[in-house]
């Protein structure tokens, strides 16, 4: 991203093209999202594919009904993407500094990849768990406040926050896989020599990671489950710490089930991830023109 002789772009800069990809990402992709939850919502062996699904959804609710729960995630994209580009930046300066390296390796791109990743699981749960209780096909919830107003008068404050656990794990697996993949094919693609050649490199290294990120994080389906049910009184919930609750959809509905809404997901977030580096570099690129020196 930056070189040595660059001086680093202000905060604000970062924040809005994190602002931009993200929202760009999100408007572009969101109906996969739904899909992917209504499969993962499921229990048991699944009845519909993800193109059986996303025709039942559209004949059954309408078509508006693959954008609910949009507003959660498109509030939450701004401070989510900055938190995710901003985490991984400080991370990776750190890890530097304690290993006395002079310039990233593989290795510590997928640690600091994952460190940025635990890092933004903690802004995200709340803004999550609204989205998956209006995307949810029982879902009589009036809007993203009425999910609020109705957990925290049944569940407390804390019940904004349920599904912590395995979304700190679905984000520290994700953005290791993101980082650490883009990493690795950017040092593997030959030199762009042109900004179309760069924005080409930038999609396509985004794309691979956001695909590896896809396929070492989705068996965390359970995220889905533990957000999506009701919480009762005196009652164990089924789903409740993410490893155990692997271990009991893998021996009740079978290995296959930890991967229900791959397809979706991975159409979501391979292409996801790179529109997200895509427009993040570019951003940054028309800010640094913008600036001038010293940030070219």
């Amino acid at each position: 991203m930056a070189t040595e002789q660059r001086k680093p772009l202000p905060f604000i800069a970062n924040f809005a093209a994190g602002a931009i990809a993200g929202v760009s990402e999100i408007l572009t992709f969101y109906p996969l999202d739904v899909v992917k939850t209504r499969m993962q919502l499921e229990t048991g062996k699944g009845k519909h594919g993800m193109v059986g699904t996303l025709t039942a959804i559209v004949r059954e609710e309408g078509v508006g009904r693959l954008y609910r729960g949009l507003v959660p995630p498109l509030l939450l994209e701004a401070p989510k993407r900055a938190v995710k580009f901003a985490a991984n930046d400080f991370w990776g300066k750190t890890f530097l500094g304690l290993t006395g390296e002079s310039k990233m390796t593989g290795q510590l791109s997928v640690i600091t990849g994952c460190s940025a990743g635990a890092t933004e699981s903690f802004v995200v749960v709340p803004f999550e768990l609204v989205k998956i209780k209006l995307q949810d096909k029982s879902s009589t919830f009036a809007g993203p406040m009425d999910v609020v107003r109705q957990v925290v008068k049944k569940e407390g404050v804390l019940g904004l926050y349920a599904g912590m656990e395995a979304t700190f794990w679905r984000h520290f697996w994700w953005n290791g896989g993101y980082f650490g993949c883009i990493h690795q094919v950017r040092a593997m693609m030959p030199q762009a020599e042109t900004p179309q050649g760069q924005l080409f490199n930038n999609f396509i290294s985004g794309a691979v990671g956001g695909f590896m990120g896809t396929v070492l994080n989705t068996p965390y389906v359970v995220k889905s489950r533990i957000q999506g049910a009701s919480k009762v009184p005196g009652v164990i919930p089924k789903y409740n710490w993410t490893y155990p609750a692997l271990v009991t959809i893998f021996r009740e509905e079978g290995p296959a089930a930890l991967y229900k809404g791959f397809a979706p997901k991975v159409l979501r977030l391979a292409p996801g991830g790179g529109v997200l580096l895509l427009v993040v570099e570019f951003t940054l690129n028309v800010f640094r023109q913008a600036l001038g020196p010293p940030y070219i």
